[in-house]
Order: C-alpha cells, then structure tokens, then sequence
C-alpha cells in the first residue's frame, strides 16, 4: 500500500486558512463551526485548535491575510502622488477592483462580517485610511483651485465609498468587465472633481427655496380665493337686477278681448251712418 506524505506544519496551516476563507465568505462567521472546518479539511478537530486555537483564531488570520493584501494594492495604486490626479483615481479604481477580481472570497469575508457603522472593524478602519490618503491628495487639488479646505474629508469618504460600494454589488453582478465599470466610476467621480463649484449650494430643496416656495404658493392661493370672491359677487349683482321690457305701441299692448270690442263698436257706428 502506498502511503501518502503528511502535510508539513505549514502546509496544513495554508490549507485551513483556504478552508476557513471559503467557508466564512459562503456562511458567514457565526455559522461556521470548527467541526465543519475539520470535516471540509479532513481532519480531526485537535488539529484546527493546535494550529489556531479555534475559529477564531483562524478568522482573525483570514482577515489579516485579507486586509494586508488590500493594502498593498491601494498603496500600490496611491503611492506616486505625482501622477495626474485622474490618473490616481483610475488606479486606485482599477486596483480595488482587482482585488476583488482575484479574492473574490476574501472580499465577501471583509464586506460580510463588517458592517459599515462598525468603526471598529477591520475592513473599516482601511476604508478610513485609504479615505485619508484621498483626503491628502484632495487637499492640495482644492487649494489649487481656491476651493475650502474644510470639505476636503467629506469628498474623501463619497469617493471611497462609492467604490466600495459600486464593488460589492459588482462582485456579485459582474455583467460588465473591471475596465468598463472603472470607467463608469471614474467618469462619474471626475467629472463631478473636475466641476465643482467652491461654494455649492441646493438649487431646489435648500431651506430658503423650500421658504420662497412655501410663500409663493401662498400668494397663489390667496389671489385664487379673491378672485373666486369676486366672481361670487358679479353672480349675485346680476341675479337681483329687474327685466325691463322695451316701450311697444299701444295698439300692440292691446289684450285680443279689446281688439274684439274695438271691431264692434266701428260695425255700429257703420251701421248707424247708413
């Protein structure tokens, strides 16, 4: 019989790692089990807690793997800030999506388990890096461009976070190439860097818009019920004026009885000349 060479202490070690990361990425944390993660790897329980001490242990590895093979692609992609500021956002754009490309499971450990108002989380607290590296870069942009200071950390998180979460859903609706959706982000994120106005300001929903609005739509509303009031009493006026007839003859204001008695009393004068 053939025997098979054992896994060295290293080997195994990788090998856990791979299984855990596919099992957290399909179930999640809670519902995984070190009984599931012996049998999935075939072996025996002993041997997950000799290596990692439980679950736990070996999660924290996963995401650790995780975060730090992140990192280095965002650092990688952020690192020259001599490039074009285009061209920074294009990489850091293309790298995160990369990333996703090649760990998928990795991603869906990091963004699963990682709720987004957990600042404590690991995924979290790189997002609040990488945004501080954009926060840096936007810094000087703005002071080119005479635009505030003060926003430049808002602008930071919406460019980060619409990446993320552009990434999320295109991990699991990946209908269109990296490059292609880079492109719709980037252009998006770009055009809107490229145009901004120093001091913006809502157009239609801003507390004085909202106030002028609410006043014209009273005035229009007043004008409508005096007019109103003033058609009510053109109607009245009219309903109380007297029909005068037209002057007529008096031979055509005659009754059909007196026209009768007329006739007769010319027969008799006729007769009594005769």
């Amino acid at each position: 019989m053939v025997r098979t060479s054992r896994m060295t202490a290293s080997e195994r070690r990788t090998q856990l790692i791979n299984v855990g990361r596919s099992l957290f990425a399909k179930e999640g944390f809670e519902a995984v089990s070190v009984e599931e993660i012996a049998a999935t790897a075939k072996i025996s329980k002993p041997i997950v807690y000799e290596h990692f001490g439980g679950k736990e242990g070996l999660y924290a590895v996963v995401i650790d793997r995780e975060m730090q093979s992140l990192a280095a692609a965002l650092n990688e992609a952020l690192h020259d800030t001599s490039d074009h500021p285009r061209q920074l956002v294009e990489k850091a754009t293309l790298a995160f999506l990369t990333y996703i490309e090649k760990n998928s499971e990795g991603f869906k450990v990091l963004v699963r388990d990682s709720p987004i108002n957990d600042a404590t989380s690991s995924f979290n607290s790189l997002l609040g890096d990488v945004s501080t590296r954009v926060e840096y870069l936007l810094l000087s942009a703005f002071k080119h461009y005479g635009i505030p200071t003060k926003s430049a950390q808002y602008y930071a998180q919406m460019l980060v976070g619409m990446i993320v979460f552009t990434g999320q859903y295109w991990s699991k609706h990946q209908k269109v190439s990296k490059e292609v959706l880079a492109s719709y982000m980037v252009n998006l994120a770009w055009r809107g860097l490229s145009r901004m106005d120093a001091n913006p300001s809502l157009i239609f929903e801003s507390s004085a818009s909202l106030k002028q609005q609410h006043k014209d739509d009273r005035c229009q509303l007043k004008e409508q019920k005096r007019l109103e009031r003033l058609q009510q009493k053109e109607k009245s006026a009219s309903s109380v004026v007297p029909h005068v007839e037209e002057d007529s003859d008096d031979s055509s204001s005659l009754s059909s009885d007196d026209l009768s008695v007329n006739d007769m009393n010319d027969e008799l004068e006729n007769t009594v000349e005769q």
